[in-house]
Formats: structure tokens, C-alpha cells, sequence
């Protein structure tokens, strides 16, 4: 088996909004909102309510809105950055020429920025039809992994009968994790995901029942509201 990169052709990165143009109270109001919108979203779920996030910021509904029209345009700007390490990761893993332990690294790092950021994986699992490079970035980052388990499984490292479903499910395992601290959440993380990667190795490989009718878009609601609540 080949072991050169095969990276996915790359579309444009996804890139924050030009702020050029802004004076520097509007720059300043935007980089409030954003900083409240990561801190909520982390710890509470891509659900809080925009006037939440206003108040967060200490900004009027008007002025949020004013820089962000809709939740969506919120949310893809607020996790741009963690879409585009998470689509590193996957590069990196496919560069890598032990393609199970580029696997291994994956569901590693992906487990880590879950168990940090209660926001991140519902926002990167959302269908955002209007923002089209975070949606391009996302389904690269889902080809490159399905990629990635292939290889893994020509090595005979990764055990043939993984499946997608099994992802979703570690996943679903990771998200359910409640510590008193980020420290606490990634120690935590860090055993369930080393338990369920030796679980997926080919040589502890004992008969399972079929996998369940699961992808990763079960794990959240198809798209955010986009209420004004």
C-alpha cells in the first residue's frame, strides 16, 4: 500500500470576515460578541439564546445583530478557527505513513477539542446550506476520515467490521462526560478514548453485534434555530 500524502484537494480556507473596514468600536463590540459566543457556546451548547450571548458581551440585541444577522453567521465565524485545525488533523493523519496511528491521532485530538468545547462538535456536525466554504471544509474533513479508516484497515491494524456508526458512537461516549473541570473533562476523555482504541484493534477483534443504523449527523439536530431568543 502506498504510504505517500494524498491529501483532498483544498478549496479556499475558511476565513474570518474582513474587519477592514471597521472603526474600532465596531471591531471592538465584534471581538466582544465573538469572545462571548465561544465562552457560551463551549460550555453550554450551541442552544443559548442570542440575548444570553448579549448580555455576555454587554452589547444590545441591535448591535449584535447589526454584526451578525442570523445564529448561523454567529456560529460558523466563532468556530472557523476549530474547523480548520480539525481539518488539519485529518491532513496530517493522512500524510502520515502509519496510517493507524494517523487514525489513532484523529480520534484523539478530535476527543480532545470535544471534551473541552461542548459547542464544537454540534457546530461541526450542523448543515450550514448559506456558508459555503464551512460546509465544503466540514464534508472534507468527513472524506478525509473515511479515507483515513480505510488505509487503516488495508494495514490490518484496524479491525475490518468498523464501521461509521462506531465513530458516532464514540463520539456520542465522549460527549456525555461531565467534569468539575476542563482538566477533569480531558483526563476523563483521554481513558474512554485509549479503552475504545484498543477495543478497535484487529487482534482484539471478538464478534459484534451488527452495527447500528447511526451517522454522525444523528448525534444533533439538522441546523440551529434562528430565532432571536
Amino acid at each position: 500500500m502506498s504510504t505517500h500524502s494524498s491529501r483532498i484537494p483544498r478549496p479556499a480556507d475558511v476565513a474570518p470576515a474582513d474587519t477592514a473596514g471597521l472603526r474600532a468600536d465596531a471591531l471592538h463590540n465584534r471581538n466582544r460578541i465573538l469572545a462571548a459566543a465561544r465562552e457560551a457556546f463551549a460550555t453550554l451548547g450551541l442552544g443559548v439564546p442570542m440575548a444570553a450571548i448579549a448580555r455576555r458581551a454587554g452589547v444590545g440585541m441591535a448591535t449584535l445583530y447589526r454584526r451578525f444577522p442570523t445564529r448561523e453567521a454567529l456560529i460558523t465565524e466563532v468556530f472557523a478557527d476549530q474547523l480548520t485545525t480539525c481539518v488539519s488533523v485529518v491532513d496530517d493523519a493522512l500524510a502520515d505513513p502509519d496510517p493507524w496511528h494517523g487514525f489513532r491521532t484523529v480520534i484523539e485530538k478530535v476527543c480532545a477539542m470535544q471534551a473541552v468545547d461542548r459547542g464544537f462538535t454540534a457546530a461541526f456536525l450542523t448543515a450550514f446550506p448559506d456558508a459555503v466554504d464551512y460546509e465544503r471544509e466540514r464534508v472534507r474533513a468527513e472524506h478525509g476520515f473515511a479515507e483515513l479508516t480505510r488505509r487503516a484497515k488495508d494495514t490490518g491494524r484496524l479491525r475490518a467490521d468498523f464501521d461509521h456508526a462506531d465513530l458516532t458512537l464514540l463520539l456520542m461516549a465522549n460527549s456525555g462526560i461531565v467534569a468539575e473541570s476542563t482538566e477533569a473533562a480531558l483526563a476523563a476523555s483521554r481513558r474512554l478514548v485509549a479503552y475504545l482504541l484498543q477495543s478497535f484493534q484487529a487482534d482484539h477483534a471478538a464478534p459484534l453485534p451488527p452495527a447500528p443504523p447511526l451517522g454522525l449527523r444523528h448525534m444533533y439536530c439538522p441546523s440551529p434555530a434562528r430565532s432571536t431568543g
